[in-house]
């Protein structure tokens, strides 16, 4: 085989993860850092504890977040129930939303923000969490706390809502990571 040959089909072969049976080609296109957000309050995907539901103690929990890229300025959090669809359209329950949480307190403690955080306007109109409310039912409802990790503070007023919120996040979102709970209300 000649050189030119060898080195094409090494070039070929380095494109493709060959595995028994089939043929992988390798991701292409940007990569976006693996964030990651935990909490102590509940398991990523379990039950949320009354202590953080609107019908119980409505405390927001805390997280901290990890593996950030070098470029990530701070965070942004949204906060929705995704079981329902208002309207007949395609939103669903925003109970919280927060902005300019700083990268470098890496998360938000309990109850609370870091200095410099905004928080938005919920579904309620309020500046402030909105625990899990869903009513007694054989379904729990889930809830996704979604968190942006962007690479420049917002300008945003904090009358603004997830529309805004995403607007403004456009071009500037350099990690993202998700962490799910579930709810219900007693039967």
């Amino acid at each position: 085989m000649s050189l030119r040959v060898t080195s094409a089909v090494c070039a070929l072969a380095a494109l493709y993860v060959i595995a028994p049976g089939q043929v992988t080609a390798q991701p292409r296109g940007p990569q976006m850092a693996p964030l990651m957000m935990e909490t102590d309050a509940f398991e990523d995907g379990g039950i949320v504890p009354a202590k953080y539901a609107a019908r119980g103690e409505n405390v927001q929990p805390g997280f901290t977040f990890s593996n950030a890229p070098e470029s990530a300025v701070s965070y942004a959090i949204i906060f929705h129930d995704i079981e329902v669809a208002l309207r007949g359209g395609t939103d669903d329950v925003l109970h919280w939303l927060a902005w300019n949480i700083p990268a470098s307190a890496g998360g938000i403690p309990e109850g609370g923000l870091p200095d410099g955080a905004v928080q938005g306007a919920n579904i309620a109109g309020q500046n402030a969490y909105f625990g899990p409310g869903a009513p007694a039912g054989p379904r729990y409802h889930h809830y996704v706390f979604e968190l942006y990790a962007l690479n420049e503070n917002l300008d945003l007023p904090a009358t603004a809502g997830r529309d805004e919120l995403l607007a403004a996040m456009e071009g500037k979102v350099v990690g993202k990571a998700a962490y799910v709970g579930r709810y219900r209300g007693e039967q």
